[in-house]
């Protein structure tokens, strides 16, 4: 009997280098990729606790870099939607999941017909990157305001560009994170979970995510940032956010 096919999916897409050719090293020595597999686990555990059959996979990079015009992981990040539509038909709800670099592809290939959202964790926002490709998408930005890899005043700009380009946007400061999602971590997992399984459908946005999204195109960034410990409520579940403090 043939395998039923998932009702939605993530794609989730991790870190990598401004350049870098060579393909990354395999299993634990990929440490971007191994990075990722708590928000994995965790995604895919909550899930299936709603009773949701979703799809969660890491799209695999050919190439370590970003390298320039190539933007490599974009391509890749197309290739594996293309092969979900392929597979599970035109109606596949997807949202994309990226980390720093992985969040860039993941903004940038937000124009695929399936992709309903994207999520990005310290994300890697050039200032002339597109964003007309994020019309009529959910997109979901959490930085850290101790970032010191990319820039969270990037981040904040994106949201802003993009919403005026017709998307619902918005963004969330993790206060006394950082860029590799160690410090605070198991916020960084309940928040990202929360936020992915609200964007399917799976669950209920955190907080005022959901207002946010909802701002008109003319809102100022700043009216569309939020902040983990004072706007948003994650509820009950296994992990604990700890409110942090001053800066």
């Amino acid at each position: 009997m043939a395998q039923r096919p998932p009702s939605a999916a993530v794609l989730v897409l991790h870190g990598g280098r401004e350049t870098g050719t060579e393909p990354p090293p395999a299993g634990l020595l990929n440490l971007p990729g191994t990075r990722m597999r708590p928000f994995v686990r965790a995604v895919a555990r909550a899930a299936r606790e709603a009773g949701d059959d979703i799809l969660v996979t890491q799209v695999r990079y050919a190439h370590r870099g970003w390298n320039g015009a190539r933007a490599d992981p974009f391509h890749d990040a197309v290739a594996a939607l293309d092969a979900l539509r392929e597979e599970a038909g035109e109606e596949l709800p997807v949202v994309l999941l990226g980390h720093s670099m992985g969040a860039r592809a993941a903004l940038r290939a937000a124009g695929h017909p399936l992709v309903r959202g994207v999520v990005g964790l310290a994300p890697w926002c050039p200032p002339g990157d597109p964003v007309t490709q994020l019309a009529g998408r959910d997109v979901v930005l959490v930085h850290s305001n101790r970032d010191r890899m990319t820039s969270p005043q990037a981040t904040q700009s994106l949201t802003a560009r993009a919403r005026r380009a017709g998307a619902r946007s918005c963004m969330v400061t993790v206060r006394g994170g950082d860029h590799a999602m160690i410090r605070r971590a198991a916020a960084w997992h309940r928040l990202t979970t929360a936020l992915v399984t609200g964007l399917l459908g799976s669950g209920s946005l955190p907080g005022r995510v959901g207002e946010a999204l909802a701002l008109p195109p003319t809102a100022e960034a700043t009216e569309g940032t939020l902040d983990l410990d004072l706007d948003l409520d994650l509820g009950p579940g296994p992990f604990r956010v700890s409110p942090v403090r001053g800066s």
